[in-house]
Parts: C-alpha cells; structure tokens; sequence
C-alpha cells in the first residue's frame, strides 16, 4: 500500500509534538510494509528547486520526504507569517513578493496548489492529511488523483484558541472534515469536539492514540542537578493552550508552603514574555527558570533533572510529553482536559483551572517517596506497553477501511 501523506512538521523540520507524532506513526507504518511519501513545507532559503526529496531511514523500511519551498512554519500566526513575509522581502530579490503568499491563508492555498502537482506525478492508493494547514493540499490531491481522503486531527481551532476560534481556520478544517473519506482523531477528546463543533458524524471518525518510542536513558550525573532543591518541569509551547499560567500560579500556592523547589519552564511561545512577567509579579522568579526551546538530548535531560513533570494544558487533544516523562522515570500529573488521560493511568490527575489541587498533588509527590517511587516505577512498565506499532495497526484498519468503500 501506498500512501501520500501532507504535513508541516517533520523532525528534524518540527518544534513541536506534531512532527514528534507524526514521525513515530510513519517509522510504525512503515514497519508494517506501509510505503509513504511524506510532503512537508520547508523554508526557501536552504531550498535549491521546488521539490526535494530525501530518505528517513528506519532500519529495514523507510520513508521518501518531499519538501515543498514554503514560508509556511510550524505553529505560525498570521501576524507572525506578515511580519516575516515582510522581513524576507526587505532581504530578497523583487521576485519574491510574487512568489510567495502575502498572508499565511494565501500561502496555505499556495501549498495546496503544489500540492496538486506532487499528486500529479505520484503513485499512491491514499492521501492522509495532518491538521489544517494540509487540509486544502488533501483536497487538491483528491481531486486530481481521485483517490480517497483520510483527515488526522491533532488539534482543532478551538483547543489552539480556548474556544475562540478564528473563522478563516475554521472554515478550512471544516472543509477539510467534509472533504475527507474518513478521520483520524488523537482521542475520544477530540473526536467528541469534532463531533460537537463540525457537524461530522461519529462513524466518520476513528480514535487513534498517540504512543512514544520505550528508550532506557542511563541515570549517569549528567543529568542530576547539584542542589538540595526538589525540580518540577513544565515542557511545551508557552501558549494559551498549554496552560503555563495556571502552572506559575500553582507554583505560588507550592511555595507558601515549601521552599526548597525550583520550577523549570522548558520551551518558547507567544506567552514567554508574559510568563517571565508574571513570575516577577507573584513574587517568586527567583524560584522560577526559563530555559527557552530544547531539542534533542537537551529534552530528555530536563526530564531526567526533574522530580516531577506537570502538563497543566487547558484544552489537550493528546499530548505526548507525559509519556516521554514516564519514559525517563519522571512521575507525573496532567490535566483531566487531555487525550492522554484516556491512555495513562499511573499518573496523577487534575483539571487545569484547579490550582489548589495541583499544588497540593505537586507537594505530595515531592514530599512523600512512596508515591513518588510507585508512580516512577508503574509508569516506566506502563510506558513500555504503548507503542507506536499499535497506532500504525489502527491507521491501517482505517485505511482498509476507507479503500475498501471507494
């Protein structure tokens, strides 16, 4: 089987857990004998034509990634897309303004367009589109191939906004649900807002979970932290979303009470500037550390260094950065507004607006070993039973699924 998959992050082209996801079920499907080409927009300066592929290898399988010259960037805004259009253009040949999209909707559109063309020269049995900025490239590809449509959604507008959606997003991703054959959602959590917020039906959409690749990281000193403070992480895009401010105002509540604790936001977001303002306003940015975006090893030793990860996100449709805690023996709580906590049970739990419960099962971890030993220990034997194999299984039932009635 072969499959023309649409994306707009791909590590090592990703900050965020899209690419991490999306990354983990193509080495899954490709395990499974499942051939893909995986189409990614890319920044044009590294960019010599307009299509370029290479080879991710995964031992006996691989993928072919196809990157498309785009100014689409991950978790881009429009004002954000505006102003480095602008950038760009001050630093580039007249030729540029007519290339490329001046707002991120024209460029978007832009991609579907070539989008079209990769279908034009591709063979593939199926197209499987990952969140909105792909959905009109699905679209596109459909229509010139007529072959069937399958939709992942990873996020919807109303988790990225707190339920206040920008029409223009919304409209493409409900296009996009109504274009396609059949969807993937992260989650039950997702499906139901899916359900609630599109006006698709339930048998369209097909739960898959994420997973995360079991690694044993050595617990050498490298990643220990020469201090009498107890460590508790926060690790994601500092946004609205995520809930980095209920995370600093539970640490207030954490710290009227027990002093030798430092807390660690880890990551870079829309919000950054506001947090670090916030943690001076609360009184406790001496306790307070900022490490901006970490990638690679820089992640797992944060974990590593931790004696607690907390995900605080307000409107969560998956979220896999528990599951890497769990992975480096790191306990953890999470938000109940999550897709994860459909999966996980060796955590701890809490609704993000619930500050008073969050500091208080932050305490409890820190201060009680028993706990803290139990929830490190059942979770690393939990980890090790989620894995992306079985997702790339459940896609494939979709596939079947969706090629079977076309």
């Amino acid at each position: 089987m072969k499959v023309l998959m649409f994306g707009w992050e791909f590590p090592p082209f990703n900050t965020g857990g899209l690419g991490t996801a999306c990354y983990g079920l193509t080495k899954g499907l490709s395990k499974q004998g499942i051939n893909i080409t995986f189409v990614i927009p890319t920044a044009p300066k590294p960019i010599k034509s307009d299509f370029v592929d290479m080879i991710i290898a995964f031992s006996t399988s691989f993928v072919n990634i196809k990157t498309v010259d785009s100014l689409l960037v991950p978790y881009i805004s429009s004002e954000g897309y505006e102003t480095m259009h602008k950038k760009r253009c001050m630093n580039s040949d007249k030729n540029f303004n007519r290339v490329y999209g001046q707002n991120l909707f024209e460029e978007v559109h832009r991609y579907a367009r070539k989008a079209r063309e990769i279908a034009e020269n591709e063979t593939f049995d199926l197209i499987h589109c990952h969140d909105w900025m792909t959905y009109l490239a699905g679209i596109e590809a459909k229509k010139v191939s007529k072959k069937p449509l399958v939709m992942h959604v990873h996020a919807t507008e109303f988790d990225r906004t707190g339920d206040h959606p920008n029409q223009a997003v919304y409209d493409i991703e409900r296009m996009g649900m109504h274009a396609a054959d059949l969807i993937i959602a992260v989650s039950n959590f997702t499906k139901n807002k899916i359900v609630e917020h599109y006006g698709i039906s339930s048998e369209k959409v097909f739960v898959v979970h994420n997973a995360v690749e079991f690694k044993s990281f050595p617990d050498t000193e490298e990643f220990k932290i020469k201090s009498q403070d107890k460590i508790v992480l926060f690790l994601g895009r500092i946004t609205l979303q995520k809930g980095p401010d209920y995370f600093l105002d539970a640490a207030k509540k954490v710290l009227e009470n027990e002093k030798n604790i430092k807390f660690i936001i880890a990551g870079s977001g829309d919000m950054e500037v506001d947090m670090i303002e916030r943690a001076a306003r609360l009184g406790i940015a001496q306790h307070v550390l900022f490490t901006g975006f970490l990638r690679g090893d820089d992640i797992n030793r944060a974990y590593k260094m931790a004696d607690l990860y907390v995900m605080p996100s307000v409107s969560e449709p998956f979220g896999i950065t528990p599951l890497e805690a769990m992975r480096n023996g790191t306990p953890v709580i999470i938000s109940k507004q999550s897709g994860v906590s459909e999966v996980i049970k060796n955590c701890l739990k809490v609704d993000f607006w619930d500050i008073d419960e969050m500091a208080s099962k932050i305490i409890a971890v820190l201060k009680y070993n028993a706990l803290h030993h139990c929830l490190k220990e059942h979770g690393l034997i939990e980890i090790k039973k989620i894995s992306w194999n079985d997702s790339a299984k459940k896609c494939i039932d979709v596939y079947k699924k969706v090629l079977s009635s076309s």
